[in-house]
Parts: structure tokens; sequence; C-alpha cells
């Protein structure tokens, strides 16, 4: 027995042990972000295991449903929208839910309430479980700053005002990447313990990345700055190699790629959607929360995404997030657009 391997598994920076370290540099604290936290690791950790039985279990085949975004529900859909709102609920620190899945905000009842409101998507990417390809969970954290009876007032803010925000995927390993505003972490679920160990302190982005991430499938749809900038990613004037294009059609897959690797993904505005497909307050405020930590940018097409003031629970924006460099160069051609405008 190798009792020296035995000792090192023992001192392991457990999420939990993380986050009390956290914690512990705000002597006003409670605890309650830390309880919180917590039920979401819990819940990351059921669907983690839901989704590895999907197959056997049966619960690949469709729910029969369809969600507000008229997406057929997998019931892997409900199943985890389902853990997510009882962990969430059950914490005893939410006053407002809002899940990709529920049409309407859930609203905590009185003896349950806490001073968070948490925005999710529970299982992002679902119409990939059927060929195992990695889907995710992201979440994204804000704080009321009230008393009075919560409304959906009290999570349509700018993403900058977000407290923290993650995302766990489901892959060849269970990860789960979070920033509470000090750095983005990644930490690895260790299935023989149960538990998510830091294996990836203070990711940053590196500052220019050799990979696009974008559904070329849409491009006729495309506007100039779009079209012209998936361009020079693979034909290049100024004698640079060409970018490689890498889409798994999953978010968390393609943002944790980018996050790791460096980069560009791309969901930009098209004819089709002219406000784009992906949803602002639990899809591209937490990306952009991550990916602006990590050292990289986030923008709409039109201004910084954690600027944007969300009007509907549901609504949608275009999104250019990744490498700083790779994102100015966006920028740059929508800023010239507008001048010939």
């Amino acid at each position: 027995m190798d009792h020296e391997a035995d000792a090192y598994r023992t001192d392991l920076m457990t999420i939990t042990r993380f986050v009390l370290n956290e914690q512990s540099k705000y002597p006003e604290s409670r605890g309650d972000f830390t309880i919180l936290l917590s039920n979401i690791v819990l819940g990351c950790k059921f669907v983690c295991s839901a989704v590895n039985k999907a197959g056997l279990a049966k619960l690949i085949g469709l729910a029969g449903e369809t969600n507000i975004q008229g997406e057929e529900q997998k019931k892997l859909d409900v199943l985890s929208n389902d853990v997510f709102v009882k962990a969430l609920v059950s914490s005893g620190r939410t006053s407002v839910l809002v899940s990709e899945e529920d049409e309407e905000a859930t609203f905590v009842e009185s003896s349950k309430r806490g001073k968070y409101c948490v925005v999710f998507d529970p299982l992002d990417g679902s119409s990939n479980i059927d060929c195992g390809v990695s889907i995710g969970t992201i979440f994204g954290i804000y704080t009321m700053n009230h008393t009075d009876e919560p409304s959906t007032e009290d999570v349509l803010k700018p993403g900058n005002e977000m407290v923290a925000a993650g995302y766990c995927m489901y892959g060849s390993s269970c990860m789960l990447v979070l920033s509470t505003g000090t750095g983005v972490h990644g930490f690895t679920l260790d299935p023989s313990l149960g538990e998510f160990i830091l294996t990836h302190p203070d990711i940053k982005i590196p500052t220019k990345g050799n990979i696009y991430s974008v559904n070329e499938g849409n491009a006729q749809n495309w506007d100039g700055p779009t079209t012209k900038y998936v361009e020079n990613c693979k034909f290049p004037k100024d004698g640079s190699p060409a970018k490689s294009l890498r889409y798994v059609g999953s978010m968390v897959a393609d943002v944790h790629r980018t996050l790791l690797y460096g980069g560009i993904f791309l969901y930009p505005a098209d004819k089709k959607s002219p406000n784009g497909k992906l949803r602002v307050l639990y899809e591209v405020f937490p990306m952009s929360f991550l990916m602006e930590q990590a050292g990289g940018q986030a923008f709409t097409g039109k201004q910084r995404a954690l600027d944007l003031v969300p009007e509907k629970i549901h609504e949608r924006s275009p999104i250019f997030l990744g490498s700083y460099d790779d994102v100015e160069e966006i920028k740059a051609l929508y800023a010239a657009e507008e001048k010939k405008n």
C-alpha cells in the first residue's frame, strides 16, 4: 500500500475547502454563499451521475414536452431542471430562480428565502445527449439588495452585477469552472472520492489563439463584419497562418476549449435570428463573466456583453467571446462598419 500517495490524497484542495478559504477573507461573511454553492455542486454531481447512466436508464428519449425555446425536451433536461430547482430552493439562500426550461421565474416561498438570485441553464447542449458529446450546466448568481418581495427586476440586471458565475461540463471528465470575481478556477470530479478537486488554478486565456469556433452553416445569413472576420480567419492577409475551425455545437464544450486554448467563440446575429440565438441571462452573461475574469473579452457586436441590460428573462443576444486580441479584431470590424453607416 502506497501510504505516501494516500497522505497526499488527504491534502487535496476540494471545492468546499477552496470556497471556505475564500470566505475567510471576508470577516463579515455568514457563509450563505458557501451553502448556496455547495447545493449547486450537489446538483452538478447528481446530473453528472444521471448523464453517465442516461443510456442505461432510458432517460435519453424525449419527455414529450416542448420547452419555452420551442426545443423538444429530453428527459434529462426535465430531470436536471428539477434537481437544480430543488437544490437551490432547499439551500434556503435563494429568492428568485430563472431556468432555461421554465417560462416564468420561480419565486421561493418566504420561509425558505435568502439573498441570492440564480440564473441557470440546467443542461446546455442537450440535443447532443444521444451522440455522447460533452454537455453542461451554466449558472450565474446575483445578490438581492433589498428586503422587499422578490420580482424579475432582481435578475434583469447587467452581467457586471453578477457576484459569481460558472459551468459544469459533463464530458470525458466532469469539470466545474467557477469565478467569484477573483479569477477563474477549474475543479475536476474525482469519482472515487465524490469530490471536486482543484486541478486548474487561476485559468488565464492566451492573449491570442489560433482557433475560431462558429456554426458556418449559417454563413449565408451573416452580417458584413462577421463574414469578413471569418474570411480573415481562413485567408489571413497579413501572412500569418490560418486559424483552425473547431465547433462542437455545445456552448459549454466550445467555451471550455476556448478558455483553455485561446481563440474566439462566435454566435452572431443573422437574418434568421436578428437578435442572436444565445440567451443573455444564463448563457451570455456567465460565460462573458468567466472570459473577462480569465483575461479575455466578450462583445455583442454593439457593446461589452456584461454591460447589456436585459428586459426579458429569456432575452437573446449575439456574442463574440475569447482571447483579448481576437475579440479586438472583431470589434474593429464592427466599428468600421458603423463609421460607413
